[in-house]
């Protein structure tokens, strides 16, 4: 359900607790990667026999990577010459043992000297083994110059990266400021944090993460705090049961509308019903439930008060259902009038199911912060980047400059489950973790796209999973129906009401769901 994204300092931990801990040398974890890279390589361009190939080697263990790539290549029938960026006296430990190697074999060996960057052009494959996931700060001008080389090189060349494409940011996943532009990249172990950040997408290529023998028991003792959710997490929704009903799949109630704002009830109301609950009812102001009873007749309506608007009545009646439900979603169309800013803070402090609070319950969270302690654990919150910035008193820009820092010191702060929506959605958990989607699909960029995500995540809520696990099914059972849309509107185009009915959809497509027998 979950797949590891060490920093590249606690990937560095993990190598070291290996090799001093564990007891296993150095040169063998460079062996396992180096043949893992060439196997990966082999996979996925064919034949390398008889291939002219480049391998391109910087100064730390990266470059020994390249070196040991070089020999097993070699073996393959390939055509190998290796350029590397330091005189040999100056490579040491294993990357210098691998050079050594490589020399004795007789592999064409050729320095890069500052003053001149070699014409790298006419190989079959080129190998990128300049910088690894430790690099920081900007390209030195030499480094930058070959950077450029490989890329021109690319047109002609398939771009092979080993661990990490020269350039990227192993922690942000942004380019300092150029990087190699790879066709495969084989990064060893665990994907690093910055390898799954929208920004490095158009960098990596295919990205294929390959084992190279760090110890369950280093990964157990020093666990990251970041991790991707993958495909396996659609598994633990609840399959379909021969004797299930409407009554065993969960009773969600939606709490929002206003008027012109009923579209995101009953968007959120859809997503509910295609995210598998039983029954779904949406509370609003009784002069609005002609309206809200217009679209859907699987949905059902609670109205409250008298009038259009919220009032002291709605809210006390409202107050005093709660508990019906096995989980609640607050704030699709809410509005913002003082009334709702009431609503949001006398449901924070009284007793009430399960509830995600999304839209303008998080205005109200945001304008009356008096009552974010009151709020009960494990609540679940979706905001957008602006949302998030009312949140936490900061600006969108300080929000989208490191995403999972705000998600995780928020839900930590708060205890509660974070979802900060954007393009690879962030899960900030109360534990400080923080679970990563890792598709950016734009056919999710469309107006109620997040009344449908709230929805679901209620749903699953009312089914009886988790905080945790109904934020993280929810954020990527929802991408994978952007992803899923690209086929038939792949220049976007498509509604929110579309990327809620393809939920099905998408669960068909990963054979996750089987009916009991």
């Amino acid at each position: 359900m979950f797949s590891p994204l060490p920093t590249p300092m606690e990937m560095a931990s993990w190598d070291t607790a290996t090799i001093n801990e564990i007891g296993i040398r150095g040169e063998v974890l460079m062996e396992n990667a180096s043949r893992a890279a060439t196997c990966t390589l082999s996979e996925h361009a064919g034949t390398v026999e008889s291939k002219r190939i480049f391998i391109i080697c910087g100064p730390g263990n990266n470059g020994g990577d390249g070196f040991a790539m070089g020999r097993q290549l070699l073996d393959l029938g390939a055509r190998v010459t290796i350029f590397h960026t330091h005189p040999k006296s100056r490579y040491k430990g294993e990357s210098g043992y691998n050079l050594r190697l490589a020399a004795n074999l007789g592999i064409e060996l050729k320095h890069i000297p500052d003053s001149r960057i070699p014409d790298l052009s006419g190989a079959d494959i080129l190998v990128d083994a300049l910088l690894g996931t430790g690099f920081e700060g900007e390209l030195r001008p030499k480094f930058l110059k070959l950077v450029r080389m490989i890329n021109k090189a690319g047109s002609k060349s398939l771009i092979f990266s080993v661990d990490i494409p020269s350039g990227l940011h192993g922690l942000r996943g942004m380019a300092q400021p150029e990087a190699v532009k790879a066709d495969i990249t084989a990064t060893f172990e665990a994907a690093k944090l910055g390898l799954i950040q929208p920004g490095a997408r158009s960098y990596t290529g295919k990205l294929v993460v390959c084992p190279i023998g760090i110890p369950a028991k280093v990964k157990m003792d020093l666990p990251p705090e970041h991790f991707s959710i993958n495909e396996r997490i659609l598994h633990s929704i609840p399959a379909p049961a021969a004797k299930m009903h409407k009554g065993t799949s969960g009773h969600l109630l939606i709490i929002g509308g206003s008027p012109g704002l009923t579209g995101a009830l009953q968007l959120a109301g859809l997503g509910a019903l295609r995210a598998g609950a039983g029954l779904v009812t949406l509370a609003c102001p009784s002069g609005l439930v002609p309206q809200v009873n217009s679209w859907m007749p699987e949905l059902m309506t609670k109205g409250l008060g008298e009038g259009n608007d919220w009032d002291e009545k709605a809210i006390d009646e409202l107050l005093s259902i709660t508990d019906h439900y096995q989980a609640v979603v607050i704030g699709p169309g809410l509005g913002r009038s003082g009334k709702a800013l009431d609503l949001v803070e006398k449901f924070v402090t009284t007793g009430h199911p399960p509830a995600v609070f999304d839209a303008d319950a998080l205005y109200a969270l945001s304008r009356r912060s008096h009552i974010m302690p009151e709020l009960a654990p494990n609540s679940i919150l979706t905001p957008h980047p602006g949302e998030m910035a009312r949140l936490s008193s900061a600006s969108i820009s300080e929000i989208e400059s490191d995403r999972m820092d705000a998600a995780r010191k928020f839900a930590t702060a708060k205890n509660v489950f974070l979802i900060l929506k954007g393009a690879g959605t962030v899960v900030g958990c109360p534990d400080s973790n923080v679970m990563i989607c890792p598709i950016s699909a734009p056919n999710l960029a469309a107006g109620g796209s997040g009344d449908i995500l709230a929805g679901m995540t209620g749903s699953l809520l009312g089914r009886g999973l988790s905080p945790m696990q109904s934020s993280c099914i929810a954020v990527y059972w929802h991408a994978r129906s952007g992803l899923l849309l690209e086929k038939d509107f792949p220049f976007r185009g498509n509604l929110a009401t579309e990327t809620a009915n393809a939920l099905p959809a998408v669960l068909k497509e990963v054979s996750c769901s089987k009916p009991k027998t």
